[in-house]
């Protein structure tokens, strides 16, 4: 799905950068704040936690001038981004009831920790003055969870879309926004890595950013 919209979106900024004169590539450094939080269900059990990050990350752009006032781009990060500053552990003791005795079994440890990779943004950029313009935009990146589970048990990764709006100004060849993205729930379904058979242990989680971006437009 990713690599279909990915083809698409470069036929389609090739085929318009041609017929339009004013194409535009430049780089850019967000200062990023990235906020998540979720539920673990996990044999009826629910945990929920908390994860917070805040990075600068680059990344690269073109983009075209449709109009005089609207310009549509593409923008990349090349690079990996921790979900949380460090990674959730979590100790977890089984335990069964016999008559009114209960019976304390193995105690493991859960480690977890998600990393976002591939970032793309298609986006739109609309001049409402000569100097600042508003965005908006769909952003599509890769969830990869990093589990390390006594259960034996993996989550996995998820391709996750977002919506993308923002405001910003321009000078020249700089330009500085502040970019907020809302991405979709997120829902995760655990296997045991062994076999391949899926558990009745899910995620469900929700992922934000903010980010103050500078840019420079070659």
């Amino acid at each position: 799905m990713r690599k279909t919209i990915l083809v698409i979106t470069i036929a389609a900024l090739t085929f318009l950068g041609k017929a339009y004169a004013e194409v535009t590539y430049g780089i850019s450094a967000a200062f990023t704040k990235i906020d998540a939080s979720g539920t673990e269900t996990e044999g009826g059990e629910n945990n929920s936690a908390t994860a917070t990050n805040t990075v600068l990350i680059p990344s690269v752009f073109a983009e075209f001038a449709y109009t005089d006032t609207i310009a549509i781009g593409l923008d990349f990060i090349p690079f990996k981004a921790d979900v949380s500053n460090k990674t959730k552990s979590r100790q977890d003791t089984e335990s069964s009831v016999t008559g009114t005795a209960t019976h304390v079994g193995t105690s493991r440890t859960q480690r977890a920790q998600a990393e976002l990779e591939n970032h793309l943004t298609l986006y739109a950029n609309y001049m409402f003055s000569d100097n600042y313009f508003v965005k908006g935009g769909i952003a599509m990146v890769t969830l990869n969870t990093k589990d390390s589970l006594d259960t034996g048990s993996k989550y996995g990764n998820e391709d996750v879309f977002g919506g993308v709006f923002g405001i910003g100004a321009k000078n020249d060849n700089h330009r500085f926004e502040l970019i907020y993205t809302d991405y979709e729930d997120i829902s995760l379904t655990s296997s045991v890595a062994r076999t391949g058979v899926t558990t009745n242990n899910t995620i469900d989680a929700d992922l934000d950013t903010l980010a103050f971006k500078y840019s420079y437009a070659f």
